[in-house]
């Protein structure tokens, strides 16, 4: 129903309620889950029976229109009180009253029935046997006369109809009846397993209630067990997010410092090859001018003169040094002495340390909260003991018995049902003999009948079917007051029983009866559970018809202060001041001390004032050198001798000075490219100067972020745990509350059980009982109009002795013949 709906959505809102704070801060807590009802088997419809039910209500309604007789069962049951009790005078009025349960005038009819019925039969049968009441064999015949047997056929063959049908009712009531004993057992025990099934529920449920209890004081135990790897990973969680931007820019500062070290030892050692391939080339170059000098003071020399100047500025006397790159790598060594990775390393331990400072400062106090927690696990125990589970245990017990019972009279009560079936099936058959001997009739009297013959001279048949007619109706005469003893028997027990139980207890009056104080000794429930107020047994099957908890059904409320026993809160605050008298420090770190952040400070500086326009000063000195110029002047010169070794001689230092000048562009040029490129240097140290102001930036932000919030973030981060902690016990109470009074002991299986039980004696076992005695006295009741219907037609087709036709409107009677006296 709605109800079930809302608690559900109810179950559903604790359990995300409590499983929001959990991911955050407790995510090894599970849920409570809600309780699972159990499944009960379910009854089968049998939709044979009662087919008759609203006939035979109608009438037993009719016989007794007056509604279930309170007073009156008050004074049956006082009549049995008094008898009990041995009291000689019965008072009059009490018996005149007990005897209105009756159905007096349904029992004088059939009394009456019962006397008379073979009484006449026997004064019909003497007086035909004496030739009176039609025993006469003689038919006057008239115009009237298959007027009279037409109607007399048609009311025979209707009453004959009427019986059969009522036969029919009595076969199919008796195999229902039948039915409903071979079901009803089946189904009775049926019902005996949904109750007890329903009774070892509840005691389950409530120890589910009470385990879940024990798993959230577990589950919280463990939390405090394991408080510094949780509530120190919550702290270090509000750390991280200032640590770990600077940790990461020291460790990238760190890797930057080694790596242009690593670069400034390398362009070093490339600076002093390169300086020794500059010296190596200016020896050469100093040997070809000396060679060229001797030349050109020879004697021979034509023009040699103007070569002097050109001479002069013939050199590679040059030198590479970059002064600001020892700064630099005087800085770089300076940052590297500080040890970044040591200063990282004690950052890294002071914030794996953070758990375990945790653990030890909070010590005494989880002690002291384990204490609680045992005795808040005891304060929740206490529900089993206060609910009453041994009055359902007595309860099982019995059930337990009476299937025993059951299962023992089974085969008794098979055996009896299959003799009742027999003794029923006879009596069907006899009504049908009944039936069939006026059917038989019916046909074979018309079949054989010629109405214009002589009724001395009627055939065979039609007499066989006046034959048939007389059985019936002597089969009637014979066994149809023994059936109303029946009728009357049955009548009186499935009659009194549909009025004084199964009406009442359809309508709900029967239960309302059962309530009445002092009628049964010892069904006090209420006194019996302890409650202040007694419980009526309607308005538990009230309850329990809308499958109420037992909490509401039986009033637990008034011997269970659940409230109390769900109220924690107690305990729960001396947890919480616990917590709030702890006082977790941490020690204060500095991550850079301030001669680890000037030696950074001036690291960058080096790194700034790095001076690259004298690097591209010396690259242009050495690549403006041409040594060609002064060959090929050479050479001109060369042309213009007559002397053949000095024109040798020049062409020879040409050719040195051009292969000097090839080992300048070969060797000397492309290193200077590579290793003193402006832009190769400054790729090297622009991050380094982005880097050191990233660590000083983020180095003093998570330092001014420590000293400031560390205090509060302990604090924070503990009232969120113990909070989170605390929480557990408050939505178990809640959901502990919601089940119990919502969920534990839902009756509907116990009302179940009645109704089936109900459904069981009622509906299957009186109705088919009263539809076969109405079927039965059906039939009876008509067997009256049969048998004076099939009497006076069985004369229309049996032969009689004396003719008497009627033909042409003259009548021809038997003239006796004159009888001569003689004397």
């Amino acid at each position: 129903g709605d109800g079930g709906v809302w608690e559900r959505l109810m179950l559903l809102g604790l359990s995300l309620a409590q499983s929001v704070p959990r991911q955050a801060a407790c995510p090894a807590a599970v849920a409570p889950l809600s309780l699972t009802q159990p499944e009960y088997q379910g009854t089968e419809e049998d939709t044979s029976v009662g087919f008759m039910s609203a006939l035979v209500q109608s009438f037993l309604h009719t016989v007794q229109p007056k509604p279930f007789p309170k007073g009156e069962c008050h004074q049956c049951y006082s009549l049995i009180k008094h008898l009990e009790a041995q009291v000689p005078q019965i008072d009059q009025e009490l018996l005149k009253e007990v005897s209105k349960l009756g159905f007096l005038v349904c029992v004088a009819i059939g009394v009456l029935y019962i006397v008379l019925m073979p009484l006449v039969g026997f004064f019909l049968a003497c007086c035909r046997c004496c030739g009176n009441c039609g025993g006469k064999m003689y038919q006057k015949q008239t115009s009237s006369t298959d007027c009279r047997r037409r109607t007399l056929y048609w009311g025979a063959f209707i009453t004959t109809v009427i019986i059969f049908a009522g036969n029919i009712c009595m076969f199919r009531s008796n195999e229902a009846f039948r039915q409903s004993v071979d079901g009803g057992v089946v189904e009775l025990d049926k019902t005996i397993e949904n109750v007890q099934e329903f009774l070892t529920t509840v005691p389950q449920q409530v120890n589910y209630v009470v385990n879940e209890s024990y798993k959230t004081v577990q589950e919280v135990s463990r939390n405090l067990d394991a408080i510094g790897p949780q509530l120190g990973a919550e702290i270090q969680k509000r750390f991280r997010g200032t640590l770990d931007p600077a940790l990461n820019s020291v460790r990238l500062l760190d890797r930057e410092t080694v790596n242009t070290d690593k670069e400034l030892k390398k362009l070093n050692s490339s600076l002093v090859q390169l300086q020794s391939s500059v010296d190596r080339l200016q020896a050469n170059v100093t040997v070809v001018k000396n060679r060229i000098n001797q030349t050109l003071s020879e004697p021979n020399c034509n023009g040699c003169a103007n070569m002097y100047d050109q001479l002069h500025e013939l050199t590679l006397d040059t030198s590479i040094s970059i002064p600001s790159l020892s700064e630099l790598q005087s800085a770089v060594d300076d940052v590297i002495k500080t040890d970044l990775q040591s200063k990282i390393k004690e950052v890294e331990d002071f914030f794996d340390s953070i758990p375990q400072r945790v653990t030890n400062d909070t010590k005494d106090v989880v002690e002291n909260s384990q204490q609680r927690l045992d005795e808040i696990k005891t304060q929740v125990s206490q529900v089993t003991n206060d609910i009453p589970l041994s009055a359902l245990t007595n309860v099982s017990k019995t059930l337990e018995q009476v299937q025993k019972d059951i299962s023992k009279f089974t085969p008794e009560i098979e055996r009896a049902e299959h003799i009742r079936w027999g003794v029923c099936v006879v009596l069907c058959c006899v009504v049908l003999l009944v039936v069939v001997c006026y059917l038989l009739g019916l046909v074979l009297g018309p079949a054989g009948l010629s109405p214009r013959k002589d009724p001395a001279k009627r055939s065979c048949t039609a007499d066989c079917g006046g034959i048939f007619l007389m059985m019936g109706a002597g089969f009637s005469f014979l066994f149809s007051w023994l059936f109303m003893i029946a009728v009357v028997l049955l009548f009186l027990l499935g009659g009194s029983v549909y009025d004084l139980l199964c009406q009442p207890w359809n309508n709900g009056q029967l239960l309302e009866f059962i309530d009445t104080p002092d009628l049964i000794p010892g069904l006090e429930i209420g006194p019996a559970l302890g409650l202040k107020s007694n419980i009526n047994i309607s308005d538990i099957y009230r309850d329990c018809e809308q499958n109420q908890p037992l909490w509401t059904t039986l009033h637990l409320y008034e011997v269970i202060n659940l409230d109390d026993l769900l109220n924690v809160s107690k305990y729960t605050d001396e947890i919480q001041m616990y917590f709030d008298n702890t006082d977790i420090t941490l020690a204060t770190i500095t991550l850079l001390s301030p001669d680890v952040k000037k030696q950074l400070s001036s690291f960058s500086a080096s790194a700034k004032d790095f001076d690259s326009a004298a690097v591209t000063q010396q690259i242009n000195n050495v690549s403006s050198i041409n040594l060609n110029t002064t060959a090929d002047r050479l050479d001109r010169l060369a042309d213009v001798q007559n002397n053949d070794a000095i024109k040798l001689a020049l062409r020879s230092e040409a050719m040195d000075l051009r292969k000097i000048q090839s080992d300048i562009e070969t060797i000397i040029t492309p290193q200077l490219v590579s290793q003193l490129s402006p832009y190769l240097l400054c790729h090297l140290l622009i991050p380094v100067c982005g880097t050191v102001g990233e660590v000083l930036g983020n180095v003093e932000a998570a330092q001014d972020f420590l000293n400031t919030n560390t205090t509060q973030i302990v604090e924070t981060e503990s009232r969120k745990f113990v909070d989170c902690q605390l929480g557990y016990f408050i939505v178990y109470a809640d959901w502990a509350n919601l089940t119990i009074t919502q969920q534990v002991g839902r009756c509907g299986p116990v009302a179940g059980a009645v109704d089936s039980v109900e459904i069981i004696v009622c509906s299957h076992l009186v109705e088919s009982l009263n539809a076969f005695w109405f079927s039965l006295g059906w039939c009876i009741i008509f067997f009256i109009p049969g048998i004076i219907f099939s009497i006076k037609l069985a004369k229309y087709y049996r032969r009689m002795k004396y003719s008497d036709v009627y033909d042409d409107h003259i009548i021809m009677n038997h003239i006796p013949r004159a009888q001569m006296k003689f004397t």
